[in-house]
């Protein structure tokens, strides 16, 4: 019979980050509070969670590169909203974040999390801020929390077992 390894809910041990743009402000502090509240349910400490503002979607990718670099986290999660305009600028925002988040993701030793809405209206933006859609800010702590303990779980790859996720330590 395989072994199964998966995450769970129940927090590792260390820090959580949660980057957040201040641009759509009315819709990044609902995903935020969402963030939190399913972080602290699930047993953070509210002394173990670091906010960090970033303007914009934009500029949020090297802030989380920044954090995850730090290697002070078990987990980040990015956070924002993009909103379609009149303009082509976003699908170039939208594009280069997701880009670049996802590149993190794809070298950190830490987990991190895509909580960046990319919606045609305000009102889709809204519905996914904690109304029809949920919060989209607390699925992505969700998901945080379970890749976090996976890491965990599968080891760290400087050591091979025990405190994976946690930063470049150990290199």
């Amino acid at each position: 019979m395989p072994r199964f390894i998966e995450g769970t809910f129940v927090p590792p041990k260390g820090r959580f980050a949660i980057c957040v743009t201040r641009f759509n402000a009315f819709i990044t502090e609902e995903l935020l509070q969402g963030a939190i509240d399913t972080l602290v349910r699930h047993g953070v400490a509210d002394a173990d969670l670091d906010v960090f503002r970033v303007p914009g979607a934009f500029e949020l990718p090297s802030v989380v590169r920044r954090v995850v670099d730090s290697g002070r986290y078990a987990g980040v999660i990015a956070l924002g909203a993009v909103i379609r305009g009149g303009t082509p600028h976003f699908e170039y925002v939208s594009g280069e974040v997701a880009k670049g988040i996802g590149q993190i993701a794809l070298n950190a030793d830490c987990a991190v999390t895509f909580g960046v809405l990319t919606v045609d209206t305000i009102e889709q933006a809204i519905e996914r801020a904690g109304t029809k859609a949920g919060n989209k800010g607390g699925e992505a702590a969700m998901a945080c929390l379970e890749l976090a303990s996976l890491f965990e779980a599968m080891g760290s790859r400087a050591e091979g077992a025990g405190a994976g996720g946690r930063g470049k330590k150990g290199r």
